[in-house]
């Protein structure tokens, strides 16, 4: 997987949002899941993907960062902070039918107090090709793009914007 950059479509989400500024906090494997999960997925046909920096968890603290960067919402000296902890990477490049999977649960805190706290979900399914030259390249790109989806979610959730609003 790259580097994340940021997505417009996240950008919009966070530019009409009225949160409060945030820091990113540690983003690691949920707790009771295989190590493995974090360093990579296969059902790609023999092929696989690794995260940039060694961990999915990583990669979606990555991704969350660079689009909070983008919007001006990211400072390390902010009183929040978002957690994070991956708990279902996945992906098959099967023949016929294609299917991903990224689940994590994101907390927030401010003054050391969770005023967030919830697992979120998407996953992505697509017509995929007998042929793997056109398969694989398409499974990965699919699941890939579930990190963007999954950061949209959470600038989606009504909840998380509660916690993040600023403050009068």
């Amino acid at each position: 997987m790259s580097e994340p950059t940021p997505s417009m479509a996240n950008l919009e989400k966070l530019r009409g949002a009225n949160l409060a500024t945030v820091k990113a906090g540690s983003f690691v494997l949920a707790a009771g899941k295989n190590a493995a999960l974090d360093r990579g997925v296969s059902g790609l046909r023999g092929s696989s993907v690794t995260p940039a920096n060694g961990s999915f968890a990583q990669q979606l603290r990555s991704e969350l960062v660079t689009e909070l960067k983008a919007a001006g919402l990211y400072d390390e000296a902010a009183d929040a902070v978002i957690k994070g902890e991956l708990v279902d990477s996945q992906v098959d490049a099967a023949i016929g039918t294609g299917t991903a999977k990224l689940s994590a649960r994101f907390m927030v805190q401010r003054a050391e107090k969770t005023v967030y706290d919830k697992q979120l979900t998407v996953d992505s399914s697509w017509e995929s090709s007998f042929v793997g030259a056109i398969a694989i390249p398409e499974a990965i790109n699919q699941y890939t793009a579930l990190y963007k989806k999954l950061i949209g979610k959470l600038f989606d959730d009504s909840e998380f914007r509660s916690a993040l609003a600023r403050q009068k």
